[in-house]
């Protein structure tokens, strides 16, 4: 796959994380975990940067306004200002952080936990939006990328600590899903994860500087050279959802360079899945 990647964002992030187009703003939210930091991006203007007392895994818009944030700590609402916090769900545990975050079709939070040291015993929750919480998976390394298919019969999970994207099948109308399998082995740590309109998979290939994009079937079709060292997550944005925007990280490099820690962009033949609002 030959694609021209271009820095939509020059910054510096310590692992710049969470990607999401929201459609009513048209900006990028992405975060900085390490840093606490979140941010919006609007394409051809600024990066605002707002900046929290603990990690975020993840930001992304409400249908009422404001933000809902995966923190360290749990789930909380933000007003339209940034100005008040609400817990929504307040699960902290020691040794335990933010992973991957992902809205539904029904405006549900899914939220993965895991260990600091990505050593195990993370899980997968539904956070539903009158603030109902459950467990639904338990036993994930470092499940950074959530996503559905197109018709929402599937549910892909990406665990940088096994190698591996799983699929489940799954009931979006009841929330719950089941006979979960192997999807396909990436040959590295996939982090993050989009679809597009073709049911085709996209990965950021953390340990690789790779993107990867997988058939429906599994299988490889295309690998994407990155000019940064550690991709970290991605997801499509623009008017007409065909921009792919790429988080990255300097955090642990050796000898980062100017692209390290840089929002990268491409342009995709295909359209993606449109994100969505929590209704919380």
């Amino acid at each position: 796959m030959h694609a021209q990647v271009d820095i939509a964002v020059q910054a510096a992030a310590r692992s710049g994380q969470a990607p999401t187009w929201d459609i009513g703003t048209e900006t990028l939210l992405w975060t900085d975990p390490p840093a606490g930091d979140v941010h919006r991006y609007r394409p051809g203007h600024t990066n605002a940067t707002m900046t929290l007392q603990q990690r975020t895994g993840g930001a992304k818009p409400r249908s009422r306004g404001g933000l809902v944030l995966h923190l360290h700590e749990g789930v909380a609402l933000f007003d339209a200002h940034g100005e008040q916090r609400t817990w929504l769900v307040y699960w902290a545990r020691e040794g335990m952080t933010a992973g991957a975050t992902m809205i539904d079709r029904k405006g549900r939070m899914w939220a993965t936990t895991m260990r600091t040291d990505e050593s195990g015993d993370g899980w997968l929750a539904r956070v539903n939006p009158d603030g109902s919480a459950g467990v639904i998976i338990k036993d994930l390394k470092a499940a950074f990328g959530l996503a559905t298919s197109p018709d929402d019969a599937r549910f892909y999970i990406a665990d940088a600590g096994t190698g591996r994207i799983e699929v489940l099948d799954f009931d979006v109308n009841a929330g719950l899903m089941g006979n979960r399998r192997t999807f396909c082995e990436v040959g590295g740590q996939p982090s993050g994860l989009a679809v597009d309109t073709d049911g085709t998979l996209w990965t950021a290939v953390r340990d690789k500087a790779e993107l990867h994009r997988y058939s429906p079937a599994g299988e490889l079709v295309a690998t994407l050279p990155l000019p940064a060292q550690r991709p970290t997550n991605l997801c499509f944005g623009g008017q007409d959802l065909r921009d792919l925007y790429i988080t990255t990280s300097r955090d642990g490099l050796p000898s980062p360079t100017d692209t390290d820690g840089t929002i990268l962009t491409l342009r995709t033949p295909t359209e993606g899945l449109r994100a969505f609002a929590f209704t919380g």
